[in-house]
């Protein structure tokens, strides 16, 4: 009799035990609905914990954390979104947070589309299949849609979104950030596709966001009096990728011997298509110019812009600052 009771106040104990090594680690919850767990950019694994504990994904912070220790995944979880589930025990959720469901891509102002490309190809390991048909094929579906139209910002995207579905997706955050300025472009009397080509120039010319309605200011004068914009920007583009390099030094030769729509020492007017994917500070300086009568400019060593009315100015600002 006594060795009965024995034994069950062994297992009583042993249950306990059991019991109270494994509940710090068990599921908080028991909805198998996944909650979008997203761990922002230059996020440590201290914030990450806490952050688990607010939104009730795991029981214990303590807990967690040992095992993290006990799996050795200190400093190898990744900022990105995650699918995690309240049933989920920690070591369940330690494991899930060892692989994203979504991946942050920062697109910066400036950037060609195939530039951006190249960035979701290294993201989400794309073929060069993939990549040829984000230049070729998806990005070229529309006329008005081939550059300049994939907005740059920071995107969390699925790491199953297809190329075109991502290029979808920019192309409506461009068309949320442009809702206010599409009216006003109509009201001032300039095709918003228009405006987006002078933007790109922009972009790509200005030091900064304080030359930008300089610069948007003389290509405007240049546009008025039907000169040649003489942009390098444009040549770059029409250049394409040289070596490592996308936007390449642009030279004498490359001035002369380039007989592209892109040349704009060549051809007047505008590019036939944006030159880069410019931002929003770019666009509302095509509709905020400053009202000046340079009509050539140039950046010194410490990106400061000097703009001149008369080429004989400019070439004194060459002399000057170059």
């Amino acid at each position: 009799m006594r060795k009965s009771i024995k034994l069950i106040t062994l297992f009583v104990f042993l249950g306990i035990l059991f019991f109270a090594f494994r509940f710090p680690f068990s599921s908080p919850g028991k909805d198998t609905k996944p909650q979008t767990f997203v761990i922002p950019e230059e996020t440590d694994d201290k914030e990450i914990v806490n952050k688990l504990k607010k939104e009730n994904l795991i029981r214990y912070s303590w807990a967690f954390k040992l095992v993290l220790n006990i799996k050795k995944y200190h400093g190898k979880i990744s900022p990105g979104g995650y699918y995690i589930s309240p049933d989920m025990n920690a070591f369940e959720v330690a494991d899930k947070l060892m692989k994203a469901d979504m991946k942050w891509v920062k697109v910066i102002p400036g950037l060609r589309k195939e530039q951006i490309g190249e960035r979701l190809a290294n993201t989400f390991n794309w073929s060069e299949d993939e990549l040829n048909k984000w230049n070729t094929v998806y990005t070229r579906m529309n006329y008005d849609y081939r550059e300049g139209v994939y907005y740059p910002d920071t995107y969390l995207i699925p790491v199953n979104e297809t190329g075109l579905e991502i290029a979808k997706r920019m192309i409506n955050r461009f068309n949320e950030k442009m809702a206010a300025y599409f009216p006003a472009f109509e009201k001032a009397n300039i095709k918003w596709t228009t405006a987006l080509k002078i933007a790109s120039l922009i972009q790509r010319e200005a030091g900064g966001k304080d030359d930008m309605p300089v610069i948007a200011g003389v290509i405007w004068n240049r546009l008025e009096k039907g000169m040649l914009l003489q942009i390098d920007a444009e040549i770059q583009y029409a250049k394409g990728k040289v070596k490592d390099q996308w936007w390449s030094h642009v030279s004498p030769e490359d001035i002369r011997e380039i007989d592209s729509l892109y040349n704009s020492y060549k051809y007047k007017g505008l590019p036939p298509t944006p030159i880069a994917n410019p931002g929003i500070d770019a666009i509302d300086a095509v509709l905020n110019s400053l009202e000046t009568d340079c009509l050539f400019y140039l950046h010194d060593s410490n990106r400061q812009i000097h703009c001149s009315e008369t080429y004989e100015g400019h070439l004194e600002n060459i002399k000057k600052y170059l």
